[in-house]
């Protein structure tokens, strides 16, 4: 594949949930990642080549000192009026069914935490993957020091942006918030 060819979408942090005309990337190399990267070391791209990139819960895997230089190194490859969209883990909602003792709510089975709080301690960090704790303002903080310049919620689904498919790798909607976020 040529740089000609290649989709102006970016799927960052796929893991092995890859898709057809996207380019694929992650830290790992999977069956379907087009693009291995650790963003921490920027991407193999060049300055404003996509049109918009689509995340699903990667960001939260990032230490706190990398989360604004990775949304920079994202921001970097997007042009001019590109769009980031991610979904990302919702610590309020975690915390809402904790307080609500709703053990329905977490993914985590019995024989890894039989309390709500021990499934709250276990999903909050993902088994020890997660190293950072995200809520819709706060990512919005985080997005703004990136240097993006309009930054909205959206609903699982549905964008505010030109590009409908942006939301068509949408997943985990019980327990995610979704946001956008302009160069």
């Amino acid at each position: 594949m040529t740089a000609h060819d290649l989709p102006r979408r970016l799927h960052w942090g796929c893991g092995d949930d890859t898709h057809e005309g996207w380019l694929n990337s992650d830290l790992l190399l999977c069956s379907g990642t087009d693009l291995p990267a650790d963003i921490r070391y920027g991407l193999p791209l060049r300055e404003s080549c996509l049109d918009y990139i689509f995340s699903s819960h990667a960001l939260q895997m990032l230490p706190y000192a990398g989360l604004v230089p990775a949304l920079r190194e994202l921001r970097r490859v997007l042009r001019p009026g590109g769009v980031l969209r991610m979904g990302l883990p919702d610590v309020d909602r975690a915390i809402a069914a904790y307080q609500s003792g709703d053990a329905a709510y977490f993914y985590v089975p019995d024989a890894d935490a039989l309390t709500v709080a021990g499934k709250l301690s276990v999903q909050l960090t993902w088994y020890g993957s997660s190293l950072t704790l995200l809520n819709f303002d706060y990512t919005r903080e985080l997005l703004y020091r990136a240097g993006f310049t309009d930054v909205r919620g959206s609903a699982f689904g549905c964008t505010g942006s030109e590009f409908s498919e942006i939301a068509s790798l949408d997943n985990r909607q019980r327990e995610s918030f979704f946001v956008e976020a302009w160069k």
